[in-house]
């Protein structure tokens, strides 16, 4: 599903018109990522937990030169599945 797919299936279950639905999309989005940009947790009781992991410095290998570089520390965003969501993705 893309987002605008997306946005047009919350404007049909919430009755919305779609710009409304893809502005709401949107906001959910933004608030998601602007939460994790400050390193808090983002957490939907039923869906998931949206979370910044730090992944460290490590040891690389250019596959072209075959030469050995550093791959420096960052921070990447995961997320993890709630419960409910798993259950219902299961059946």
């Amino acid at each position: 599903m893309t987002k605008p797919e997306l946005a047009e299936a919350v404007a049909g279950k919430a009755k919305l018109k779609k710009v409304q639905a893809t502005q709401a999309v949107d906001a959910v989005f933004n608030a998601i990522r602007d939460s994790l940009r400050k390193g808090q947790k983002v957490q939907i009781v039923g869906f998931g937990t949206f979370e910044v992991r730090k992944r460290g410095a490590r040891q690389g290998r250019n596959p072209r030169t075959q030469q050995t570089i550093k791959i420096p520390a960052t921070r990447i965003p995961g997320f993890r599945a709630g419960k409910q969501l798993k259950t219902a993705v299961a059946k």
